[in-house]
């Protein structure tokens, strides 16, 4: 299917403040820094984004479809629940570096909404959304009843989440790669039916 320019630089505006708002923050992000990083004028963003919030809510959609591509991929190249659960781990320990620098793109982003802009802060939170979905489903596939199976998937995310904070503060992507392991044995227990919540 053809794209057309508009939407191709739709995309090109997006994608620009995608990066600025994970590595400068949201609100540090000044629509001036959105033109200059996306090479589009002011007038012509206007075009397609009357606001700041606008774009925030196109990078957020953005986002959900690449978790969902991504998801559409571990699905294909993991045959079972347990082996796609570790591959949440691995994309923890390939992002460590990046997350050292500029911490968790989304934890930031909620926890920067979730001071004083609730309201973004309620679009930001499906990208949580997103992963509890996909990991408790892993759990269920494994033969959870539903509810553990959202405590489960809330437990990983929230270890994956305060490692990746720790990760942040310290400046160490290696705390990301030492604590994988210790992950790992937690999925295996669980999936054993060895641990409960």
């Amino acid at each position: 299917m053809m794209v057309s320019r508009s939407d191709k630089t739709r995309l090109r505006i997006v994608q620009s403040a995608n990066r600025l708002f994970y590595r400068q923050g949201y609100n540090r992000t000044s629509f001036t820094d959105i033109v200059k990083a996306s090479g589009v004028p002011r007038g012509n963003i206007y075009y397609y984004f009357k606001t700041k919030d606008e774009i925030l809510l196109a990078t957020i959609d953005y986002r959900l479809d690449a978790i969902s591509v991504m998801f559409e991929e571990w699905d294909r190249e993991h045959r079972t629940p347990v082996e796609r659960l570790r591959r949440f781990v691995r994309m923890l320990v390939n992002s460590r570096q990046s997350t050292a620098e500029y911490g968790c793109p989304m934890g930031s982003l909620n926890t920067e909404l979730g001071k004083d802009q609730r309201q973004l802060q309620e679009s930001a939170s499906a990208l949580f959304d997103r992963f509890l979905e996909y990991l408790s489903l892993q759990f269920q596939e494994i033969g959870f009843r539903p509810e553990p199976c959202r405590n489960y998937a809330i437990e990983l995310l929230a270890r994956g989440q305060g490692l990746n904070l720790m990760t942040h503060v310290m400046h160490d992507p290696e705390i990301l790669n030492r604590s994988a392991d210790a992950l790992y044995d937690w999925i295996d227990a669980v999936c054993a039916n060895k641990k409960i919540l």
